[in-house]
């Protein structure tokens, strides 16, 4: 099951967003457990950032992964002010960006890293696909 949590949802969360990330999950030959998105600010990801990675810079997700052989579980913290700047700074729509760290927080549950150049272009290249399926089958 995959939940929502937050002070103010985005007005541009909604039900296909679930299904359009089990979709994501069934796509990728897993199976979906207990995923729980935790949307905050800045601050509070900050927070969780030092208190838990003991990185001090500000991040726009952590994921924490739960995950149980093919079974997707995590909790999966979201700054929307960093979503924000970052669509801003990209010249992007924000409801696509939103899209895009939403799915990169089930592809790194699914197995996907994104440290080394190579791994961020797979990443960059599943967000892409993922994105393309919403806008066709969500819209």
């Amino acid at each position: 099951m995959i939940q929502f949590f937050y002070e103010n949802l985005p007005e541009s969360v909604n039900t296909d967003y679930i299904k359009w990330l089990e979709d994501l999950i069934l796509s990728e030959g897993k199976k979906l457990g207990d995923i729980n998105y935790i949307f905050c600010d800045d601050e509070y990801l900050l927070k969780v950032n030092q208190d838990y990675l003991q990185h001090d810079y500000y991040t726009d997700i952590i994921t924490f992964d739960n995950v149980k052989g093919r079974t997707i579980s995590g909790e999966i913290f979201v700054s929307l002010q960093r979503i924000s700047d970052n669509a801003s700074t990209l010249s992007k729509e924000y409801e696509e960006e939103l899209r895009r760290v939403l799915a990169h927080g089930i592809l790194h549950l699914c197995g996907y890293k994104d440290k080394t150049e190579e791994e961020q272009n797979q990443m960059r290249g599943k967000e892409d696909f993922y994105l393309s399926k919403y806008n066709i089958s969500y819209k």
